[in-house]
């Protein structure tokens, strides 16, 4: 299966927490990230195509960053997100990560 994405994504072991909609907060792991997306693993996956925030600490970031997302795939063990409009602040935070991974 060839891989489309714009971004390579790494491994990494990472908490964080989602919004769907105006529902409440649900703690789940980042288990691979890119510039461009996460796999979140979780039990409470949105369905495809759903808009949810996925909220998470990045180093360097007073507060928690909320990016705006949309779900792409969903497996059983959790489901595949692509990042919105992010703020120069987050996507230099997210940068920087990557680069120390």
């Amino acid at each position: 299966m060839r891989d489309h994405r714009k971004h390579p994504r790494k491994q990494i072991e990472l908490s964080i927490a989602f919004r769907i909609g105006d529902g409440p907060r649900v703690d789940a792991i980042c288990r691979d990230l890119s510039l461009g997306g996460m796999f979140i693993e979780t039990s409470s996956s949105a369905p495809f195509g759903a808009t949810v925030e996925v909220l998470l600490s990045l180093q360097g970031l007073k507060q928690v960053a909320v990016i705006p997302s949309v779900v792409r795939w969903t497996t059983p063990e959790g489901m595949g997100v692509q990042f919105g409009m992010m703020g120069a602040r987050e996507t230099y935070a997210l940068t920087q990560l990557l680069g120390s991974l």
